[in-house]
């Protein structure tokens, strides 16, 4: 019998006067646009020559387009709030629950452990419905020995967190504080005692592990002479819960995969991991509902599942919840978000506003996706007479390829049959899941193309949203209290920065590429504003051509003793005042009502500003040379900066929110930037000084000044950087490149 209680409820957000104030930026954005373009002299825009003039006419007509996106996202923000007690157990499906690792250096295995054992004890009426595969992408054989510790120690760790109603599940968050003192008796203190000692021997043998002596236990034989780009297919059933599928006790089944690797084929990165757990969790164990997390995304909310089958399961339509995302939180992060990654006002702000249109984008981790949609299903209003077409074995193979365990099983999902799962035991079936995970079995089907997770970009995540998107299914967003998932953000500078290229690289190659949402729109059913909406993410590395040229129109003023803005005694004056205080008093609220600090908006603001120069421009570099066939892409994996024995502090706390140089080109835009406005504001001053400025018609005004000092305080950690030493300062090699650059750019203006 299905619950007549109501699963979720959908929360429209009013924001008048928001709108307002963007409403009111945006006529200041049009004023100053018109102002420019009124005239075709260049004196009459507030420049000194034309070409001035148009090029920053040609930049602010730009800020304007991408101020509308940005409206357009925010226009109209949604909440789901979710009733979990009003689900009913018999009718909750099966999940197969994925996490993925790539590097066993960078993402230590202590870390995806405590993500595994906090999936393992998720609250779920039947945890024989439950199966955790864990992608090793490294092939490291430490990786699947902490696992196979971390399923024996599950054994203790599931029943304590359930049998006392644990909150958070990843051990290390939760032995990082002291036991509850109130309501709690013997039997619990000598329970936890007894749990953390055993955590504790748990992390020692991780922590102590060394290769050479687990390879000589025969359960690791496998990865005898294996290579991290060049092995076959390894997948380990660390623990099988057959009994609990009877019982509904015990803990979910854990399995170790890490898919072949070899040189003849392209392995397509976290897409082509993902898209091998889907193949062999399908062949395993075919649950209709997907959850993939990161190695370091534990989970925080125990019933955070119960929440997700909420919106699964609790439209009237289907169609509403192609699948559920949660906004991407962290643990442990520094104070006032120093290096503006935490994207705690972007979730809020810009997510809430998407959901309200076709649904939040898929960010790679903490979603929950219906199988049937990774695999290509339309929503319920294309199928025909409401039911789907069960299509030939012919079709299924040429899809799916020629594994007939996995045609079998998709024809199960699309068929609607979610109920149908493989009878006998998972450890059965390893020979068939090996041969799905070959690096050869893609060649010749759908896989990466219309089924699964999306090839052609860095950030197969938002691909793969897009094209679901494009399907015509909507996305749920799932924002709950506590939240539920909690990752490590990069603590440093570069880690950030690199972080930042990386996903601007893969959303432009999205941008020009055929899978550009435009094309989503024009010939699929990708809504418009859900077209505009990640238009506002894909124009990223465009957006730093036209930033760092608005940016280098103050220094060259002042070097060339010319203006672009109008002067403090004009009126068109105003203008451009009002739309720089009212753009940042407006920022500014955005992070007070998320509850952030003044501190806060400056750190992301200026943060902001240092992506554009560095991380933006040089993926927008790096797509050009692609395009170009003069280089490859390559996928950077961001290093884990957790420690998981004391709830996640960095050991370097002296290190915190202060930036640290070496000698990464990413460095170079910015340091240019930051030397070339301080020989800018030092020639300018020297010029109003001795009174060798021109008329006061034609110099530099207070306008040209302010951006560069403006400019300056954004860059303080490389201005700071310029004459620091040790970590804290920026390599010699850096700042001679960057000195020369400055050196061209000042000859170029001062040659005439």
């Amino acid at each position: 019998m299905a619950s007549t209680k109501k699963l979720q409820e959908r929360v429209v957000l009013g924001r008048t006067a928001w709108i307002l104030a963007e409403f009111a930026i945006l006529f200041l954005l049009i004023a100053l646009i018109a102002r420019r373009a009124a005239s075709p002299q260049g004196e009459d825009r507030g420049a000194t020559s034309p070409w001035l003039g148009t090029l920053a006419l040609v930049c602010e007509a730009w800020f304007a387009f991408v101020w509308a996106l940005n409206m357009n996202c925010k226009w109209s923000p949604v909440r789901f709030d979710t009733y979990p007690d009003n689900l009913l157990p018999e009718e909750l499906p099966a999940m197969d629950m994925f996490v993925t690792t790539a590097d066993p250096l960078l993402e230590p295995p202590l870390i995806t452990v405590n993500t595994v054992l906090s999936l393992l004890a998720l609250d779920y009426p039947d945890v024989g419905k439950l199966a955790c595969y864990v992608s090793d992408d490294g092939c490291s054989p430490v990786t699947c020995y902490a696992l196979r510790e971390a399923a024996e120690f599950a054994a203790l760790w599931v029943p304590f967190c359930k049998r006392h109603g644990v909150g958070v599940r990843a051990p290390f968050m939760y032995f990082a504080s002291a036991p509850p003192e109130i309501g709690t008796g013997d039997e619990f203190m000598e329970s936890w005692a007894f749990m953390k000692s055993e955590y504790e021997k748990l992390v020692t043998r991780i922590e102590n592990a060394d290769e050479g002596f687990i390879l000589r236990d025969a359960d690791f034989a496998e990865f005898i002479d294996t290579e991290r780009r060049n092995h076959p297919t390894i997948i380990k059933v660390l623990w099988d819960n057959t009994k609990s599928r009877r019982t509904g006790q015990g803990f979910p089944n854990l399995v170790y995969v890490s898919r072949e690797k070899s040189p003849k084929h392209y392995h397509n990165f976290k897409a082509g991991a993902m898209n091998v757990l889907t193949r062999v969790s399908a062949v395993m164990t075919n649950a209709p509902i997907m959850l993939n997390v990161d190695c370091d995304m534990f989970a925080n909310n125990p019933q955070v599942a119960l929440h997700a089958m909420c919106l699964l399961l609790g439209f009237d339509d289907e169609i509403e919840s192609g699948f559920v995302q949660t906004p991407q939180k962290f643990y442990g992060a520094l104070k006032d978000d120093p290096f503006g990654n935490q994207l705690e006002v972007g979730f809020k702000k810009l997510g809430g506003g998407v959901a309200g249109i076709q649904g939040i984008f898929y960010g790679g981790t903490g979603c929950f996706h219906r199988r049937k949609v990774i695999y290509g299903m339309p929503p319920p209003d294309k199928i025909k007479h409401g039911r789907p077409v069960s299509p030939s074995y012919k079709q299924l193979q040429i899809k799916f390829g020629g594994s007939k365990e996995l045609i079998e099983s998709s024809r199960n999902i699309i068929s609607g049959d979610v109920l149908a799962r493989p009878t006998e035991s998972i450890s059965s079936r390893v020979e068939v899941a090996k041969q799905v995970g070959a690096s050869s079995y893609e060649g010749g089907t759908c896989w990466g193309q219309e089924i699964g997770w999306v090839y052609g970009s860095m950030t197969e995540d938002m691909l793969t949203g897009q094209r679901i998107h494009a399907m015509g299914w909507k996305s749920a967003l799932m924002d709950t209290n506590p939240p539920s998932f909690l990752g490590c953000a990069p603590t440093g500078g570069l880690a950030s920065l690199t972080q930042y290229k990386r996903w601007a690289t893969g959303l432009l190659e999205i941008l020009i590429g055929r899978n550009s949402p435009i094309l989503g729109t024009v010939f699929r059913r990708l809504q418009l504003r859900q077209c505009l909406a990640y238009m506002f993410l894909y124009v990223w590395p465009i957006r730093a051509l036209f930033e760092l040229c608005y940016a280098l129109l103050g220094p060259f003023c002042l070097l060339t003793n010319q203006s672009f803005l109008p002067k403090a005694s004009d009126e068109g004056f105003r203008i451009p005042l009002a739309l720089f205080l009212t753009y940042n008093i407006y920022n500014l609220m955005e992070y007070k009502e998320c509850g952030l600090s003044a501190r806060a908006w400056w750190n992301n603001h200026r943060m902001q500003r240092i992506t554009s120069a560095c991380a933006w421009l040089l993926a927008f570099l790096t797509v050009l040379l692609k395009t170009m066939g003069l280089s490859e892409t390559v996928f950077e994996v961001t290093r884990k900066e957790s420690s998981m024995s004391d709830g996640g502090a960095s050991p370097n706390d002296v290190d915190q929110g202060l930036f640290t140089f070496d000698s990464s080109p990413i460095f170079i835009p910015v340091t240019t930037l930051s030397i070339l406005n301080i020989v800018a504001i030092v020639v300018g001053a020297c010029r109003v000084v001795v009174g060798t400025a021109r008329g006061a018609h034609n110099a530099p005004g207070i306008g040209e000044f302010v951006c560069c000092v403006w400019m300056m305080l954004c860059f303080w950690p490389f201005v700071r950087g310029l004459v620091s030493s040790g970590r804290y300062g920026i390599p010699w090699s850096v700042k001679i490149k960057a000195s020369l650059i400055v050196s061209v750019f000042v000859h170029f203006c001062t040659r005439n």
